[in-house]
């Protein structure tokens, strides 16, 4: 009889006790993601919403986060068992000996001119008509040294300025538009929602960086760590490339999950360009980043990207 109060009780305490993230737990394993509460994301959200995270066994949490650092930061501290960093973020992180994996891509340029999530913008009046005329202008950045700069400056390059007298601000991005309104930057580079904002209020796209730096250039991806059991990492794969697949042809569910985990407004959340979700990355696109970044200083040395994209 006591044996068998024994074995209960261990029974109840399983039953009852919480587990933590990254461990099997009824079939599934609990994981914690660090994710942006951005347009690029979208596909995260719209898989968990349809299910794709579940059929895999994960009970998927998205833990909001403020942007690339702080998902490098808590995948490598352990945190989260899976994060999303803008390209050249990660390629920071693996040149400085961090323990970073991607696993799958994260969010693509359009490819468009005129059609994409990413832009350079300057007044109406603003006598700055190209990006060859964004050569020694001041021009707001969300993030000093990183994706924003480098490919701002390979519009410059691609229209035959010289980038090496630009001043980078750095501004977050709700703050951008009003900066250029009162005069304390000549240009502002903004991604989406904030691009369709900043032309309802009169401003004139000269540049579209994304575009310009390098063909279906890959912005972002989504990592891992060698922490991560390696079959939790296949099957969260496999159920964010079918996320990213689904949202790609999808478009109007993509407007419809970005209400539910963002602050945009529905009325511009109908006019926003959205960004294009591939299931590959495109490692040739990364690459284009990486030596652009270490030809602007941002990276010290050549980085194969083979060691971060497998």
């Amino acid at each position: 009889m006591r044996r068998a109060l024994i074995i209960l009780a261990a029974l109840l305490v399983t039953a009852c006790g919480g587990t933590e993230p990254g461990t099997r737990a009824a079939g599934t394993d609990k994981v914690n993601a660090g994710v942006i509460a951005i347009v690029d994301t979208a596909p995260i959200h719209l898989g968990k919403a349809k299910g794709f995270f579940t059929e895999q066994g994960i009970d998927l949490t998205i833990t909001p986060v403020q942007g690339g650092a702080a998902s490098i930061s808590g995948a490598v501290g352990g945190q989260f068992q899976f994060a999303f960093a803008n390209t050249t973020s990660l390629l920071t992180a693996r040149q400085q000996g961090l323990d970073v994996k991607v696993v799958a891509n994260g969010v693509s340029s359009t490819g468009q001119q005129g059609k994409d999530f990413s832009a350079v913008l300057v007044e109406p009046g603003s006598p700055i008509r190209s990006p060859k005329d964004l050569a020694g202008r001041k021009i707001s950045v969300n993030q000093l040294k990183n994706i924003g700069d480098t490919t701002v400056r390979a519009s410059v390059r691609k229209a035959g300025g010289d980038p090496g007298g630009i001043e980078f601000v750095e501004l977050p991005f709700p703050d951008a538009p009003a900066a250029l309104k009162s005069g304390q930057v000549d240009a502002i580079w903004v991604v989406e929602p904030f691009v369709s904002q900043a032309i309802s209020q009169g401003a004139r796209p000269v540049a579209w960086n994304f575009a310009d730096a390098a063909p279906d250039l890959t912005v972002a991806m989504y990592f891992t760590t060698s922490r991560t059991d390696p079959d939790l990492t296949r099957r969260f794969t496999a159920a964010m490339r079918r996320s990213l697949e689904y949202a790609d042809g999808h478009p109007d569910e993509v407007r419809e999950i970005l209400k539910t985990y963002t602050k945009i407004s529905p009325e511009v959340i109908a006019k926003i360009y959205l960004p294009k979700w591939p299931v590959e990355v495109n490692k040739a696109s990364v690459q284009t980043i990486a030596d652009l970044a270490r030809a602007d200083g941002v990276l010290k040395d050549r980085i194969d990207v083979s060691t971060l994209v497998p």
